[in-house]
């Protein structure tokens, strides 16, 4: 599945709220998300832009993908549709 264009930081934020992921704070423009979903801790820092680039988008959703032991495909799914 191809990822989304046009997901800014704040929307990718919450729909990783779906896993476990809160936002627990912002230093400058970027967010830092800790989840316990899979019962050991996992952090992921997402940028607090507009508009996330492409290579961003695909680094998080493969940090992501790899705790979660999901594929991207199965990830991109869940977040986005």
């Amino acid at each position: 599945m191809k990822l989304p264009r046009d997901v800014s930081g704040e929307d990718l934020a919450r729909a990783l709220g779906r896993f476990g992921y809160e936002i627990t704070r912002q230093t400058g423009s970027h967010m830092r998300l800790p989840s316990k979903f899979k019962g050991s801790q996992h952090r992921v820092t997402i940028p607090a832009h507009a508009q996330l680039k492409v290579g961003t988008l695909a680094e998080i959703q493969g940090d992501v993908a790899c705790y979660l032991e999901l594929t991207r495909d199965q990830l991109v799914r869940d977040l986005f549709t």
